[in-house]
């Protein structure tokens, strides 16, 4: 099994709207595991991610070899404000995010959520096929009329067998 374990607990200010946004990962940073260099500042195609934290490309994952792969993710939103506020939050992960690779942008796993009474921490997780030559992000978005902070987010891909 080979896995890739990221997380950031460095807030992200989502804009609202129906445009889903790329949750961006430090690299090598916390508790993020990735021996097989699947989240890296030298991306597979030779571009390198000098800032992060404004760089969608640091929200990639690259899978490592091509199998049957889970995706999981955990994401833990700002409260809406007693004024107004979020009714909806949605999250997704997709293949190729960016337009990188000859392959289509494909969701999957794509959830709309209402808020509860208490806190926005949400779970997820999904079973899909990986390719080296296609990356995988995790994208969130709200419905509320000015911008929310995602205040902690983790993705995780593990590939449990090759093709």
């Amino acid at each position: 099994m080979q896995v890739c374990s990221l997380k950031v607990d460095v807030p992200q200010l989502i804009a609202p709207g129906t445009t889903y946004q790329v949750v961006r990962f430090p690299f090598g940073a916390g508790e993020s595991t990735d021996r097989f260099e699947m989240h890296q500042t030298v991306q597979p195609d030779g571009y390198v991610v000098s800032d992060w934290a404004t760089d969608d490309r640091s929200g990639l994952i690259w899978p490592s070899r091509a199998g049957w792969g889970h995706l999981y993710a955990m994401l833990q939103w700002e409260a809406a404000s007693s004024t107004g506020g979020y009714t909806e939050l949605r999250d997704q992960y997709v293949r190729d995010p960016l337009g990188l690779t000859p392959s289509p942008n494909d969701t999957t796993a794509t959830e709309h959520r209402a808020p509860t009474p208490g806190g926005q921490y949400f779970c997820k997780s999904h079973g899909i096929y990986v390719d080296p030559g296609n990356p995988l992000a995790l994208r969130v978005t709200h419905n509320d009329a000015q911008p929310r902070r995602l205040t902690l987010a983790e993705f995780k891909l593990a590939i449990y067998h090759a093709a």
